[in-house]
């Protein structure tokens, strides 16, 4: 199990609706923080965490996601001559392979991650949304990595007692404090199983696809069959089997899917800048003050 490679998926085929109008047109995975996309962060935390392999998946009105991945050659000439090799750096695609698959229909997460399926084959893999971005010295994958060497299960990030825990999926954790027994999405107030809130970043071992599968076959048959699927079908099945442990996020992890927590991640990431940090510092006191 140690030396089995670990790729990476990114989940990003959805409208983005709480960024219109500019997820119109343009994906919201590029909504830059100030000079980079939520997207490169989950890259950059893949690259770190020793993935090499990485699928998209997408849909067809993201075709930008696949050209951000491909080179710019005419640029890459022009920073050469002029010997900036500063530019050059940040506009070279990562070290890594990349996969892009369509959504064609939005389905639901269960469905979308079936759509990968046989791109994963045999390999555990680690799945994030690109809303979820996190700062930290050690990688958020790295950890969920770590954690699945130790156990061979599948691995939960959380985060423990968030504001509005309601609207998380909060676990039940078994007596030994590692393994998950269940899943409450957006539970009562004061009903939650723990403290204890999943958040969107993932490790899933190659028999998780099996019972998503299952689960997609018995969903088809239903009365809800014109419903979307989750991902939390396989998720349950492996729980049965104590196949399912949590890991909670060492550092911080920002929801970047809505304004509020976009604007947190953007001050966040202009903190690791004095100069910018600085402006951005002066300007808020200044508003303030009107």
């Amino acid at each position: 199990m140690s030396e089995t490679p670990i790729k990476g998926l990114i989940v990003a085929a959805g409208y983005g609706t709480r960024f219109l109008p500019f997820s119109k047109s343009v994906p919201k995975e590029l909504i830059p923080l100030i000079d980079r996309p939520a997207l490169d962060f989950i890259i950059e935390e893949f690259v770190k965490s020793g993935i090499k392999d990485i699928i998209v998946i997408s849909s067809r009105r993201k075709k930008a996601l696949e050209d951000y991945f491909d080179r710019e050659p005419e640029m890459e000439e022009l920073f050469r001559r002029e010997g900036s090799e500063s530019k050059l750096k940040k506009i070279l695609p990562p070290d890594v392979k990349v996969c892009f698959i369509r959504q064609r229909e939005m389905r639901g997460t269960g469905h979308a991650l079936l759509q990968a399926a046989p791109f994963i084959g045999n390999s555990p893999v680690v799945v994030a949304y690109p809303d979820d971005v996190h700062f930290g010295d050690k990688p958020l994958a790295a950890q969920l990595i770590d954690t699945y060497r130790e156990t061979g299960c599948s691995v939960l990030a959380t985060v423990y007692d968030p504001p509005e825990l309601y609207s998380y999926a909060a676990l039940k954790i078994a007596d030994d404090k590692l393994h998950v027994l269940d899943m409450v999405e957006k539970p009562a107030p004061g009903k939650a199983p723990s403290k204890e809130a999943s958040v969107g970043r993932y490790l899933y071992t190659p028999e998780y696809f099996g019972h998503l599968q299952q689960g997609w076959e018995e969903h088809q048959k239903g009365p809800d069959a014109h419903r979307e699927y989750y991902h939390v079908y396989g998720l349950k099945k492996q729980m049965e089997h104590n196949g399912v442990v949590y890991k909670s996020v060492e550092g911080t992890r920002v929801d970047t899917g809505n304004p509020e927590g976009y604007i947190k991640a953007l001050v966040r990431y202009a903190a690791t800048n004095p100069e910018w940090f600085k402006v951005l510092r002066e300007e808020v006191e200044a508003a303030g003050r009107k």
